[in-house]
């Protein structure tokens, strides 16, 4: 967008601007243009002055505002003919200005400070440029609107803020009002100006451009079209980011009808759509609409309405239908003047019509993230002019074709994310030679890319993600010959192979390299020489070896490889940068380095499931940007450290299936109570009670698991506070008393509020359905209760029935009494239900026949009684285990079948049938006895070398049998004895 605006306005209005201040005969000059004609006058000369008095200039850029011509000091211009001050320009550039007199690069800082009144003194002064400066939320002045000569007036980004002053509206001739305070590339400044109205637009009858991004217009958001609508001369107007809401879906007459520019982005529109007025303005060029929560269909465009349109972007709405009259209207005009089309990231469906290869002017197609259907039209070999073609993340199907290789000017090509099948080959990409991004996969992994091993490709890229697709086995070669590469992502590409070595000399330019899930082999590099190489991803894979220190990397993943030996000991000093370390799955071993502490920038430790040993030492004070830690299923002992636990930043913490002890109030007490949202000390040796303040100082927790330690006492009501917790797992405990009623109000089981980590693979071993499965980058969505093996006792509290989200729920091995909650039918999505090995009696409620997920029950060993519910159709109410156990429970009576009742004659025939057949079985049944017995045992008695073998084969398995069953027994003896342990 804001290449949209310099272009434009370079091209259009600044050269009508220029135009407008010649024809005034104000030709102006500075100190970088020559001396003046006529100096300047001293009045003005000492305004000036008194206005450099207001300003802060840290980086002295005024220095050479001393001596007597003023007309050569730095930003100030004169009129060669009368010697009036008529530009002041002290804008400061958002990139460093390379002095033409001086080789050296200079930044200059901010000017700030105040505006002195002095300036009303310039009374000829018709062009101010204060943009990009740093005023810190100081208001416009208002004798600024007393400046009647202005025809240009920029204080885009200069920090000013408060109410626009209404006096702006004084200047009848200004030209080019630029008040922006957004740019969606820079960071948001603090405050931002705002006004009550806009009333004040009214009196700048001859503006041509317009730009308030960022000027909080909420209370103007009613009337701000009416107000703009009385500026017949507007060419440009920008309103993004202004807090508007209201978009009138009809509008009687529309002035501006030479407006060719219309910026309305980073709005909120309440999901209105798109009015058919805007379609209706023949002179727009531009027309922005991203993102604006816009719903409905794009609008019919009449015949030639929209031959002017150069860029149109509608995307990151809920936009819906297809687009092939969209695009046949365009195909009509003539002049086919649309470049740059952006309808990404909507809900747009169907095909690409074969009417988009009449758009011949297009440079930008833009169609990522809809629900785009069918192939690649083969009209597209007509644009000649496309740049960047990006339709990633479609449902788009079939083969690629190869007349996309015909597309010459292609620097962009995005085709990530759909369900391609067939084969791609070197004429795919036979005239791609500007080609420089470049991303493929096919979701159902039916894609071949296909080269041969010695081709040579046109083009030289920058990036490549290949992701879901056949490749060789071999790795790529032709990757050698691309010496501009920064990234290199060949992901679940079925490469078996070793890495080569000339991969690793490929490019210093290297930043990103993730070759993640394939079969590599072979040993990595000790060390690199790539000093760019930022974020390294080599997950699940066959790799071995010692782990490699390569100092420039800051994210590092190697998870589930066959990498051995410790963690260099020195990795902290090797590799100080690092902002992810994830080295799960592996077959490390020795103790967790030291060193590690000295990472002040890691955010995400990994090292779960390895063979590390030793105590976590207690060093963990400097490590402020720690977010996630994953030291699980390792032989880890001793306390855990409070200074782990103390870490400010921390949202996740898995020490699960260690052998660490202590008593976990201690470690809870030091947790941030803001921070936390993961807790898993599953599988350990902990001791002691849940501690009541629980609730208060971790109330941000959505994930707690300590099943399978030895914690005890009774469950705090006060658990109840972690309002947003959607698994709690106190599993395998000795806890007892009741369950607190009030954790069915827990918010977390009713609507989804899971933390997601973008930056890793989130991994946790959960138990579901009686069985432990393996949760990756899914755990946000599971819902999970589980208090089983306890000692819990009273009756389950109905509430839990208010858990709707609720997706297993195990309360198995306890001493629960009284009956199964009547309402349990309203945990619609519940899938596992566990409540076996209770003293639960009554009858099973009949809401549970409402519960269509169910797949997992267990209510063996407890009293329940009568009849399951008859209603149910459910094969989980068929499940044998339902029944051990509960003597008095028994299945439905077999639905009736429907039979019509036969005549006297019918009935008679039935029954003679019925005899012939029965005949006809007990003969089949004697003669199948007599054939199949002395077939087998008339040759054991006649042949006695068979007879032998038989009864040897027989004693063989005899014994094999008593092995197993002994060598079982045993194994279940051991298994039992664990249990109770």
């Amino acid at each position: 967008m804001a290449n949209l605006k310099t272009s434009f306005l370079l091209s259009l209005n600044f050269l009508l601007l220029l135009t407008e201040l010649i024809s005034l005969e104000a030709i102006w000059s500075n100190s970088s243009a020559g001396n003046s004609t006529v100096g300047c006058i001293e009045m003005e000369r000492e305004a000036l002055l008194k206005f450099k008095e207001g300003l802060d200039d840290p980086s002295r850029r005024l220095s050479s505002w001393a001596g007597e011509d003023c007309c050569n000091w730095l930003g100030v211009g004169c009129s060669n003919r009368t010697g009036n001050i008529i530009k002041l320009d002290l804008k400061r550039p958002i990139f460093c200005d390379q002095i033409s007199s001086n080789t050296s690069t200079v930044c200059w800082k901010p000017l700030g400070g105040v505006l002195s009144p002095s300036l009303l003194e310039l009374k000829y002064l018709n062009y101010l440029d204060l943009s990009n400066n740093d005023f810190q939320g100081i208001p416009i002045p208002n004798f600024i609107g007393s400046l009647n000569k202005l025809s240009y007036l920029n204080f885009s980004y200069a920090s000013f803020a408060g109410m626009i002053p209404p006096q702006l509206g004084n200047l009848s001739n200004l030209l080019y009002l630029d008040l922006c305070a957004f740019n969606e590339h820079l960071p948001l400044p603090l405050s931002t100006p705002s006004t009550s109205n806009l009333n004040w637009l009214s009196g700048l009858s001859s503006l041509q451009y317009l730009n308030l991004n960022g000027v909080n217009l909420s209370e103007a958001t009613t009337d701000w079209l009416q107000t703009v609508n009385l500026l017949p001369s507007l060419l440009e107007l920008h309103l993004s980011n202004c807090e508007l809401n209201y978009l009138p879906q009809s509008f009687a007459s529309v002035n501006f009808t030479s407006l060719a520019v219309l910026e309305l982005s980073y709005n909120d529109f309440n999901s209105s759509s798109i009015p058919q007025w805007m379609f209706n303005i023949t002179s727009l060029t531009n027309l922005i609409l991203s993102p604006c929560n816009l719903n409905g269909s794009i609008p019919k465009i009449a015949k030639g309405s929209l031959c002017n349109l150069r860029t149109l972007d509608l995307s990151y709405n809920h936009i819906s239908g297809e687009i092939t009259e969209f695009f046949q209207a365009l195909s009509e005009c003539s002049n086919s003047s649309l470049e740059e089309l952006n309808l990404g990231w909507n809900q747009l469906i169907g095909n690409i019509p074969h009417s988009l290869g009449y758009v011949k002017s297009l440079r930008k197609l833009q169609l990522f993230s809809n629900a785009f259907s069918g192939t690649i039209p083969s009209s597209i070999q007509n644009l000649s002019r496309l740049e960047i073609l990006d339709l990633e993340l479609n449902m788009m199907n079939g083969t690629i074709p190869e007349l996309i290789g015909q597309l010459s000017e292609l620097t962009v090509l995005h085709l990530f994310g759909n369900y391609w099948q067939g084969i791609m080959t070197e004429t795919h990409f036979l005239n791609l030679t500007k080609l420089k991004d470049f991303s493929l996969s096919s979701s159902r992994n039916l894609l071949v890319f296909n080269v041969t091993r010695n081709w040579i490709p046109p083009f030289s890229l920058k990036y490549v993600n290949i992701l879901d697709c056949q490749l060789n086995p071999t790795f790529p070669a032709w990757l050698r010959t691309q010496k501009e590469l920064t990234e290199i992502r060949l992901v679940n590409s079925t490469i078996s192979d070793t890495t080569p070595n000339w991969l690793w000399n490929l490019s210093s330019q290297l930043e990103v390299l993730d070759l993640s899930q394939n079969k590599l082999m072979g040993n990595l590099p000790k060390s690199l020489n790539f000093s760019s190489l930022d974020s390294v991803y080599l997950d699940f894979n066959h790799l071995e070896g010692p782990l490699p220190l390569w100092p420039s990397v800051t994210k590092f993943s190697l998870r589930s490889n066959l990498l051995s030996g410790p963690i260099p000991i020195k990795i902290g000093l090797e590799m100080p940068q690092l902002t992810v370390l994830d080295l799960s799955d592996n077959f490390l071993n020795g103790s967790i380095p030291a060193s590690i502490n000295g990472l002040r920038d890691l955010g995400f430790l990994l090292l779960s499931n390895n063979h590390l040993s030793g105590n976590i030492h207690n060093h963990w004070k400097s490590m402020q940007n720690m977010l996630y830690i994953d030291l699980s299923k390792n032989n880890l002992s001793g306390d855990i450290p409070s200074s782990m636990c103390s870490l400010p930043s921390l949202s996740w913490l898995q020490l699960s299936n260690n052998n660490l002890s202590g008593n976990l109030s201690f470690c809870l007490k030091f947790v941030s109570s803001i921070s936390l949202s993961t807790l898993d000390l599953g599988e350990n040796r902990l001791s002691g009670t849940i501690p009541k303040w629980i609730g208060e100082r971790l109330s941000s927790i959505t994930i707690l698991r300590l099943r399978g330690n030895m914690l005890f006492g009774k469950i705090p009501k006060q658990l109840c506070g972690i309002t947003y917790i959607h698994v709690l797992d106190l599993a395998h405990n000795n806890f007892s008393g009741s369950i607190p009623s009030c954790l069915g109000s827990l918010a977390g089981y009713k609507y989804f509020n899971g933390t997601i980590f973008p930056e890793i693979t989130e991994h946790m071993d959960l138990v579901v359905k009686g069985r432990q499965y393996e949760y990756y980058n899914q755990i946000s969505n599971v819902s999970l209760m589980d208090f089983s093996k306890n000692s819990l006792s009273g009756e389950i509290p109905a509430e839990l029935t208010n858990l709707t989200l609720l997706n297993s729920l195990n309360l198995s091995w306890n001493q629960f009494t009284g009956k199964i909650p009547e309402n349990i039918g309203a945990l619609h999505q519940l899938e596992t239900l566990d409540l076996s090995n209770n003293h639960l009696s009554g009858h099973i409620p009949p809401s549970m026949s409402s519960m269509t997920f169910l797949s997992h029950l267990n209510l063996s060993y407890n009293n329940l009684s009568g009849e399951i519910p008859s209603s149910n159709q459910f094969q989980t109410f068929n499940d044998p285990s339902i029944y051990v156990g509960n003597p008095q429970l028994y299945r439905p009576p077999p639905l009736p079948t429907i039979f019509s009742i036969p005549s006297d004659r019918s009935a008679e025939h039935k029954d003679g049938e019925d005899h012939f057949e029965k005949l006809w079985f007990y003969l089949s049944i004697a003669l199948g006895f007599i054939v199949g017995f002395w077939a087998v045992c008339g040759s054991l008695l006649i042949k006695k070398s068979w007879r032998y073998a038989y009864f040897r084969f027989a004693d063989k398995m005899k014994d094999r049998l008593l092995v197993v069953i002994a060598v079982n027994m045993a194994r279940l003896q051991r298994k039992i004895q664990a249990e109770r342990h």
